[in-house]
């Protein structure tokens, strides 16, 4: 499944009315560990498809960033049914993303 980009004017549509649990990916292009996580986060994306995986770059969104109180990136948000269910802040591994939305 492809990541989406998620932006203010989309968050409603693509995380709070989504069908699908959702993995976000807080993260900005100046970051060394976010480009880490970044290739991670696109096999998973290819391999699961019941979970909707999206990135939000904090530099083009800080108003995003402040409402999950996103302090350090990468940080990685998992959303169920409008809650935050999961949520992790710095470099993981496949597995532990994996692990965070429950594969």
């Amino acid at each position: 499944m492809a990541i989406i980009k998620i932006t203010n004017a989309n968050f409603d549509k693509e995380v709070l009315q989504s069908d699908k649990p959702v993995l976000i990916d807080f993260w900005a292009s100046w970051c060394g560990p976010c480009q880490m996580l970044s290739p991670i986060i696109e096999e998973v994306a290819a391999e699961v498809s019941d979970v909707k995986i999206g990135k939000i770059n904090v530099d083009e969104e800080p108003q995003l960033a402040a409402q999950f109180g996103v302090m350090s990136i990468p940080t990685l948000v998992v959303m169920n049914q409008s809650k935050v269910v999961n949520q992790s802040v710095g470099y993981i591994g496949k597995e532990e993303v994996l692990a965070l939305i429950g594969k």
